[in-house]
């Protein structure tokens, strides 16, 4: 559900088993305390294909210590606006990580895991790319913690 919360276009959005997120706008009303409904979406693709690489790469017991992915989009100039055109870019962080493999597990998440990504496969044309950084993500000390 979102539920309004004054000052402006804030919203929170929260899931029926508790998570919230901060919802606003960047327009007139707007006071850009939350992302826009739109930079959410972009967000649902990078979570989603980034989960099913990470999983993915865990499978193929890949070294990797860190995954970041990017995503650039475009869209139509009049109402509703939808996206036209996305671009995915993966960055993938660990020492001795095959490449095929990350590959492999990148097109396994276009083309048959990743439901926001064939959703969005309806208005957009999508198009991925990916490197490998050896090392960790400099943006993190150190693998992400587990959830206990």
């Amino acid at each position: 559900q979102v539920t309004w919360v004054g000052s402006g276009l804030r919203m929170i959005g929260e899931a029926n088993d508790g998570p919230a997120i901060v919802l606003d706008s960047t327009g007139t009303y707007g006071t850009r305390t939350g992302l826009a409904p739109m930079e959410l979406v972009l967000v649902g693709l990078a979570g989603c294909t980034a989960m099913d690489v990470a999983s993915i790469m865990a499978k193929k017991r890949q070294p990797l210590t860190n995954l970041q992915v990017k995503v650039e989009a475009e869209r139509a100039d009049q109402h509703p606006k939808v996206y036209t055109e996305i671009h995915i870019e993966y960055t993938a962080y660990g020492e001795g990580i095959d490449e095929q493999a990350l590959a492999r597990a990148i097109e396994l998440s276009e083309e048959k895991y990743c439901s926001v990504q064939a959703m969005l496969r309806s208005t957009a044309k999508i198009t991925s790319s990916y490197r490998i950084e050896p090392g960790q993500n400099p943006t993190r000390p150190g693998p992400l913690p587990r959830p206990e």
